[in-house]
């Protein structure tokens, strides 16, 4: 460990939408932040091929490089960007204690976490090759490119139940892979799918390999049950069985829901620790929108501030 602990106003954990969101905000008052990027510089946007749904942008943006103008942005108020990952935390003292890497130690007054979180995979060869090129984990942000297309979703909850219903406003076929013979979803979003016709629930089925080589042609589905195997042409392959909140090195501090959720004060970004706020998908399992993060963000810095400011004053 280092013995010169460096001492910050404010720390922000995480370099997604919100994180950077928030940099520009807490760096526009004064307030020198430090971000560290975490293991995904830029958050799940640097994954994510065009993104046509973020205002400002009217011909669309590549994700990483939508990320690098925030980066920019940030940086241009002040905001030190970082590499590294808080791999530890001491909310039980203040100043918060956080060590990064597991050797760089710094003393925050507040804590930004916008960690955010990553959606869990299948965990195919295929799926990784053409992630981007017709195989995403998000059917709000990428329906769009397959409009009028056949296209596949995995899935049995209620998110996968209700993105199959957006896509099915605006692809021509939905097919709806569900392995076991029934869904884990609440019986009005099983019966709006299972009502609407353009979807097809194939039960008993597992993707056993996804085809194409530059783009997704089809999807190889096996039946757990009578062991076939058939091929259906598809444009379109999206994987809706659940995100993993990127908030493990939190837990033991910080309140979550039982999927690991930050739970935040209704109406704000406030943590049940005095100067710790969460932000962007580390605390938002409904919306998980681009937009959405970066309005927590903004939220954040301003309750930081806010709490800053308050402190001072006692």
């Amino acid at each position: 460990m280092n013995q010169e602990i460096e001492k910050v106003k404010v720390l922000i954990v995480g370099s997604g939408p919100a994180g950077y969101t928030a940099a520009i905000y807490a760096a526009r008052a004064g307030l020198n932040p430090i971000l560290y990027t975490g293991g995904q510089p830029g958050g799940q946007l640097t994954i994510t091929t065009d993104v046509e749904n973020y205002p400002g942008y009217p011909d669309g943006i590549m994700g990483p490089e939508m990320m690098e103008d925030f980066r920019k942005q940030a940086e241009r108020f002040g905001t030190k960007v970082r590499y590294g990952l808080v791999t530890a935390v001491d909310f039980s003292q203040k100043p918060h204690l956080v060590t990064v890497d597991d050797q760089i130690q710094l003393q925050a007054d507040t804590v930004i976490i916008s960690t955010g979180a990553s959606a869990k995979w299948l965990g195919l060869d295929s799926e990784t090759r053409l992630n981007g090129k017709g195989v995403s984990a998000c059917a709000v942000c990428d329906g769009f490119f397959f409009r009028g297309q056949d296209v596949a979703i995995v899935g049995a909850g209620d998110t996968a139940c209700e993105e199959a219903s957006y896509l099915a406003n605006i692809t021509n076929k939905v097919y709806m892979l569900v392995r076991r013979d029934e869904m884990r979803a609440s019986q009005i979003m099983q019966k709006r799918v299972l009502n609407n016709p353009k979807i097809e629930v194939l039960w008993n089925t597992e993707t056993d390999e996804i085809l194409g080589e530059d783009e997704v042609t089809g999807v190889r589905v096996l039946n757990n049950i009578t062991g076939e195997k058939r091929e259906l042409k598809i444009s379109g392959f999206f994987v809706a069985i659940g995100h993993q909140p990127n908030t493990e090195v939190f837990k033991d501090f910080i309140h979550m829901d039982e999927a690991g959720y930050i739970k935040t004060i209704p109406g704000t970004t406030k943590t049940n620790v005095e100067g710790v706020f969460a932000c962007g998908d580390a605390q938002d399992n409904v919306y998980r929108q681009a937009v959405t993060a970066a309005g927590t963000g903004c939220m954040a810095a301003l309750d930081a501030e806010r709490y800053l400011a308050e402190s001072e004053t006692h």
